[in-house]
């Protein structure tokens, strides 16, 4: 996103109803927005088993597009809502994006049916693209530079981080006493308690400098994007070679294309091509899109396995993902230090190693009756602590080099990648375990889906088969995301060339961006 303030942050602000503005109670108001969005990544994830059951959702990669179809609005619309915020006004994009993330859940709690639950989670990303840049930007006009807005910002950075913990939590203990719908409306009265906070204490700012923003450019990279997502998701159904599947590929292949174009001759484009000059983003960039494609199907591949093998419940779940956030702070915490020693290179190489690692064995040693101590926690961790290592450094070379007003859309690009690199990568891993699985199980999904007649139970010889060729397939798709870790490393050691001393400066450019 893009923040610029059209006045430095005074000691004394005053809000247009002639109020001062309490620093706090704006920082507590954008808080609160901020944990909603934060939540909405892990929460729902603990739900997919109950929504899957609810909604009779048969296939995985269907079952998928209720995570795929949040991180592709989010991350298609983020960099355009930093813009809006600038141009129209912080607040009232603040709004405008609680508002529609409030509908969204409302709709999300009630859906009947998998294409209400999918739009209902486009809607949700979108709102959250728009309100969580003109979050930060507020903060950025109402705290003054320097140790007041450092602490603010410590403050953003702390929810960031255990509010993914939080949600895993939250979002067992919703499912399993309430409902899973609860999971969705839990949103409605936080934000309405945003709406009113917004207003009451908030003032509005907006910088006169700013210019036009690139809807065209949203519209075609998220639509591009989602027929993408579509081809490979389906493709195993429809055929890969198939006529349908060809079509969704070259609809996917002409609005990117037209997204490039756009980006070429708009004056205000959403992705400024002069970013991607630089060595050093041009590879974080990367690297952010190739480790999102190998890491974000670690949730919803175990989620099933948790659940659907050996039926855990959904509060059991939550706390089993516990020690992976706790996991990435600390190992941030750590890369941070080094990273004034060392640089970024040396973080970058080992943190996708680590990563890699996990993701191999959990690929190689996940069977149905493994254990938590002994194959899942190890695995989880591993792969934990590489990614903490890896977000510190490649946060840090993201935003190296780069002019001081290009920071904070350095950093968006480098957010917006991971979540678009993520929801590619979960439809190319759901589509490689769905066609393993079917190859080691000829006719699996007419055999999930055939009701039983009643009084009749499943044979526990065909359930054996079934939830081995399952687990092999998610299998497989652990040891292809490992593969996109490892090119990750690749690309970034190729691409990225900081010194120890920049990387530490750009690393508080970083924070303060955003």
């Amino acid at each position: 996103m893009t923040v610029v303030d059209d006045a430095p942050a005074s000691t004394h602000l005053v809000h247009e109803s002639g109020r001062n503005v309490h620093k706090n109670v704006v920082l507590m108001v954008v808080a609160i927005a901020q944990l909603m969005v934060v939540l909405d990544a892990t929460i729902v994830n603990v739900a997919l088993n109950a929504i899957a059951t609810a909604l009779d959702v048969q296939s995985q990669a269907d079952l998928s597009w209720v995570v795929t179809g949040y991180a592709l609005t989010f991350g298609g619309f983020l960099l355009l809502g930093g813009k809006l915020a600038d141009r129209i006004g912080r607040r009232t994009v603040f709004m405008l994006g609680a508002v529609l993330f409030a509908l969204a859940s409302l709709l999300g709690g009630i859906a009947d049916n998998l294409n209400v639950m999918i739009a209902a989670r486009a809607l949700q990303g979108i709102g959250g693209a728009l309100m969580s840049p003109a979050a930060l930007s507020i903060l950025t006009v109402v705290f003054r530079e320097g140790e007041e807005r450092n602490r603010a910002l410590g403050i953003w950075a702390t929810i960031t981080a255990g509010g993914a913990a939080f949600g895993l939590i939250l979002g067992g203990v919703l499912t399993e006493y309430a409902s899973w719908r609860w999971v969705f409306l839990v949103n409605v009265p936080i934000a309405a308690l945003a709406v009113v906070g917004a207003l009451r204490f908030i003032p509005e700012s907006k910088d006169e400098r700013a210019q036009s923003f690139d809807i065209p450019g949203a519209v075609f990279i998220t639509g591009g994007l989602m027929a993408l997502v579509f081809a490979l998701t389906k493709g195993n159904d429809y055929g890969w070679d198939s006529f349908r599947t060809m079509r969704w590929f070259a609809v996917a292949a002409v609005l990117l294309a037209a997204f490039v174009q756009v980006q070429v001759v708009s004056k205000s484009p959403l992705v400024p091509t002069r970013l991607f000059r630089l060595r050093n983003v041009l590879g974080a960039d990367l690297g952010s899109l190739l480790i999102g494609a190998g890491i974000f199907a670690i949730f919803f591949f175990m989620i099933l396995w948790m659940q659907q093998v050996n039926d855990w419940t959904p509060i059991k779940s939550g706390f089993a993902f516990l020690p992976m956030p706790l996991t990435i702070g600390i190992s941030a915490g750590i890369s941070s230090k080094l990273l004034g020693r060392l640089g970024p290179g040396p973080l970058l190489l080992v943190g996708p190693l680590f990563a890699a690692a996990g993701l191999i064995s959990l690929g190689l040693r996940l069977e149905p009756e493994s254990t938590y101590l002994g194959t899942v926690l190890p695995s989880l961790a591993t792969v934990a602590f590489g990614m903490g290592m890896t977000f510190v450094s490649i946060t840090s070379a993201a935003v190296a080099g780069v002019a001081h007003e290009d920071a904070g859309m350095a950093s968006a690009l480098l957010n917006a990648g991971q979540q678009v690199g993520g929801a590619l990568g979960l439809a190319v891993l759901a589509a490689v375990s769905t066609a393993r699985t079917e190859h080691l199980f000829p006719g699996f999904q007419e055999a999930v889906s055939a009701p039983l007649p009643p009084g009749v139970t499943p044979d526990p010889g065909v359930v054996a088969q079934v939830q081995t060729a399952l687990v092999e397939g998610w299998g497989a798709g652990f040891l292809v995301g490992a593969g996109f870790v490892l090119l990750a490393a690749a690309v970034m050691r190729y691409f990225v060339h900081v010194s120890k001393e920049d990387a530490e400066v750009a690393l508080k450019e970083a924070m303060h961006a955003g």
